[in-house]
């Protein structure tokens, strides 16, 4: 008996458990990501479980690597479940390929309780039956209105069932999903949408299991929810419309069913129609978490912090109801509710995307920053041992990166010299007393020596006012021969920084190659 009943029954706790059951067929979408975050933070809101279950029956979709992919993907992200295929619980096996012998058993209660049948129609007449509605216009379905004009076992009796059976007659076993006896309207319940009532007329006797072995995804997916104590189904609303099919094979069983919750599409950029692979290749943006393949990168490789991603995936469909963006993992985890999850589809804005980056890199500690950059410089052959030089850089450049793979071009201006200069920075702030000017900056640098912000700006201002300039004037062109175009952190910072010596070499360099 489900023990979800017995919670019920005697008023006892029942316990959270969610899983995220993805199909191992390629990498995997951000929209699975969202699902999985959803489901992560509902567990962990409730202090419940996640689980990872891999739903793989379609083997001939299988993809090498996929499996890996998908838990390196959730690994990344900080968001690991707590039983999976490769750290299993008392549930197990966690793939749906391991789980044969479960699924025979179950398939076979349903054939003799008269809820399901063998049918056995080759896939060539149902083609023919295709053919036929379509050139009268209609929609051939397999269900009420013709099953028993069709080649199953409703039809032939038990007695030819038996030799088609016994003469290894290749078969699938559909669902009874409607007869005259019920009532067609068959009322849901969803945790988002409320009450839903579906048509039984119009669905079809959906395939449950096939001759192979194997089970259809409606099957082994709601056998191993029930078998594997699921308590919340929180998965996207593609599969809201299977959702009557799924509670009428757990009344079939007598099973009390989990609550289910469908989440709201995430939508293109231009808010028309769902998010693909297509719309990220087109635009320039990653739709997977981490590199694929050697070939397609990921939100990792792009330059993204796993929480970052999360908090942009998060607002996809969701908030807490203030005007709040910015959350850490455990904050989203704190106010995590099914009840403000939106019904309609979210718009995936690529460039809100990267502002969510830009927050959580700001957010960053100090320490934690500065250490990312010591791993870039250090990975372009540059030593670090100059802790106050690095801290000094750090706090520079924080607040002006939006993606980690941007640290190298702000952080090489403090490690090696221009190799060449920014025209358009050039006609826009050298003169024809700009050469002079800056000879004139070498000049006082070399005897004035090391100096501190405040000398160094009294310095220049009197360089520039000696000329009858503005310090304006002189900035300008100042910076293009240090870093090599007019971005970058403030001047004085830099130049205080670099140091006065190397200060003195880059003008010299720049007024050689410039003049």
């Amino acid at each position: 008996m489900n023990r979800r009943y017995l919670y019920k029954k005697f008023g006892m706790t029942n316990s959270v458990r969610v899983r995220f059951a993805p199909s191992p067929t390629g990498p995997l979408h951000i929209g699975g990501v969202r699902t999985a975050l959803y489901n992560y933070l509902y567990a962990r809101k409730h202090n419940g479980k996640f689980v990872l279950r891999i739903e793989d029956t379609d083997q001939k979709r299988s993809v090498e690597r996929a499996e890996e992919y998908i838990q390196s993907c959730l690994a990344w992200l900080g968001i690991e479940p707590d039983e999976s295929p490769d750290h299993p619980g008392s549930f197990g096996p966690y793939r749906q390929s391991e789980r044969r012998d479960v699924y025979q058993k179950y398939i076979l209660e349903l054939v003799e309780n008269g809820l399901a049948y063998y049918a056995f129609d080759s896939s060539e007449s149902l083609e023919q039956h295709r053919n036929n509605h379509e050139k009268k216009g209609e929609t051939f379905i397999y269900n009420w209105h013709n099953r028993m004009k069709l080649n199953n076992s409703l039809v032939l009796g038990e007695e030819k069932t038996k030799e088609k059976l016994g003469g290894g007659h290749p078969y699938v076993v559909r669902f009874l999903m409607w007869d005259e006896k019920q009532s067609s309207i068959y009322h849901c319940h969803d945790s988002i949408r409320g009450n839903v009532a579906i048509d039984c007329k119009l669905l079809d006797d959906k395939i449950l299991y096939k001759s192979d072995g194997m089970p259809t995804y409606h099957f082994a997916n709601v056998l191993d929810d029930h078998l594997m104590d699921i308590s919340h189904v929180i998965r996207g609303e593609e599969w809201l419309p299977s959702l009557a099919l799924h509670l009428k094979l757990y009344d079939a069983f007598g099973w009390t069913p989990p609550e289910f919750a469908h989440l709201p599409l995430i939508l293109k950029p231009n808010g028309k129609g769902k998010l693909s692979k297509r719309d990220g290749d087109r635009l320039g943006f990653p739709v997977f978490p981490i590199q694929w393949k050697g070939e397609i990168m990921g939100y990792k490789e792009e330059g993204y912090l796993a929480v970052a991603v999360l908090n942009f995936l998060a607002l996809l469909g969701w908030n807490d109801g203030s005007e709040n963006e910015i959350f850490s993992l455990e904050e989203l985890v704190s106010l995590f509710d099914l009840k403000r999850v939106h019904l309609a589809g979210a718009r995936f804005d690529p460039e809100k995307n990267k502002w969510f980056n830009q927050q959580h890199i700001q957010r960053l500690s100090l320490s934690d920053f500065s250490g990312l950059c010591k791993a870039v410089i250090e990975n372009h052959g540059f030593v670090v041992n100059n802790e106050n030089k690095l801290t000094s850089i750090a706090l520079m450049i924080q607040p002006r990166v939006v993606l980690t793979t941007e640290l190298w071009q702000e952080l090489n201006i403090f490690f090696e010299r221009p190799k060449s200069y920014d025209e358009k920075s050039l006609k826009k702030v050298w003169k024809e007393k700009t050469p002079s000017l800056l000879q004139a900056v070498s000049k006082r640098l070399s005897r004035d020596g090391e100096t501190t912000l405040e000398k160094l700006k009294n310095m220049l201002n009197g360089v520039a006012k000696g000329a009858g300039l503005g310090l304006g004037a002189l900035m300008g062109p100042l910076r293009v021969v240090i870093v090599g175009s007019l971005s970058g952190p403030d001047l004085f910072s830099i130049i205080n920084t670099l140091g006065v010596k190397e200060v003195i070499n880059r003008i010299n360099s720049a007024l050689e190659i410039l003049e």
